[in-house]
């Protein structure tokens, strides 16, 4: 007689799964929600487990930040430096779409892990390689990284989704007062919102050649 199949062997924690494991818990349910107590429930084991693999919870948000970081393509070795610059923000803008929790946290970590590093480096290098003094470079990765990240949190606070949604949540909020107490809002409204199909997340483009040529311009001057 054939032996029964005993239980399926547990997959063995390790660094990787336990990040692994953390991000999506946070894609889901937001990094408010996350404690070693709910990521050792999802993994099955007790919170005591964790601690073999990330030493405390800022450790974990550490390795958590750093895979993030990874997934951001660094920027083109062989395009012009505004087409690398230019890739570069859709793809950093499309990670924190994937991982929201993110945005507050790219910029905080005291103890960065090699991909975010790799990352701060290949963009200032990036400039360098192009022309722009130290100073410049600086001045050119910190408006670029506060208008992705403040686009990225302003995108995802926003009450709407779909361009039908943006009529009819500003319509709402315009109906609170009376009427003709904001025409330049409601010509917006009626006259480009509601016929357009406008999207906010359309404005990213635009904002970010203004930067881009902006600091083409700085570059060639100086």
């Amino acid at each position: 007689m054939q032996a029964e199949p005993g239980p399926a062997a547990r997959t063995p924690l390790s660094r990787p799964r336990v990040l692994s494991a953390a991000i999506s818990f946070a894609d889901e349910k937001g990094i408010e929600s996350l404690s070693m107590r709910k990521l050792g429930q999802t993994l099955g084991v007790e919170a005591m487990s964790l601690y073999k693999h990330v030493a405390n919870k800022d450790d974990m948000l550490d390795g958590m930040v750093d895979i993030v970081f990874s997934e951001i393509e660094p920027p083109s070795t062989t395009l012009p430096w505004r087409a690398a610059m230019r890739e570069l923000a859709f793809s950093t803008r499309t990670v924190l779409a994937r991982h929201p929790w993110a945005i507050g946290l790219t910029d905080s970590r005291m103890r960065p892990g090699p991909a975010n590093l790799q990352h701060h480096d290949s963009v200032i290098g990036c400039l360098r390689e192009a022309g722009f003094s130290i100073e410049l470079a600086i001045h050119a990765y910190s408006a670029m990284d506060s208008y992705i990240y403040g686009f990225s949190l302003q995108e995802e606070s926003l009450p709407f989704e779909t361009p039908e949604e943006v009529g009819e949540v500003a319509e709402t909020m315009l109906q609170q007062f009376p009427a003709g107490a904001y025409p330049y809002l409601a010509e917006t409204i009626v006259h480009h919102i509601n016929k357009s199909g406008w999207e906010y997340g359309d404005e990213f483009e635009f904002g970010l050649d203004l930067i881009l040529d902006g600091l083409e311009r700085l570059r060639r001057r100086a």
